[in-house]
């Protein structure tokens, strides 16, 4: 058994953060990416934060080693049952 976390759950949890951050900033009145139009860059900043904050909700992000545990546990029950 594993006890590290996976690469996938530190990828989600690092995208979900820059998109959090680059929404705060965007309302804030900073620009982060260079697009001269404010109305495309609202509509990319929403769509990333949406995007990011649906796969990080929907996707199962195990951080602590009892979700990890209890993982691998639902992995061998699943890989028993076939």
């Amino acid at each position: 058994m594993s006890n590290n976390i996976t690469a996938g759950t530190i990828a989600r949890t690092i995208v979900l953060l820059l998109a959090l951050a680059n929404q705060v900033l965007a309302m804030s009145g900073k620009q982060v990416l260079n697009i001269a139009d404010d109305d495309i860059y609202q509509i990319v900043s929403i769509i990333f934060t949406v995007s990011a904050s649906a796969v990080a909700w929907w996707k199962n992000n195990s951080f602590s080693q009892a979700a990890i545990k209890a993982d691998e546990y639902k992995e061998n029950i699943k890989e028993r049952n076939n």
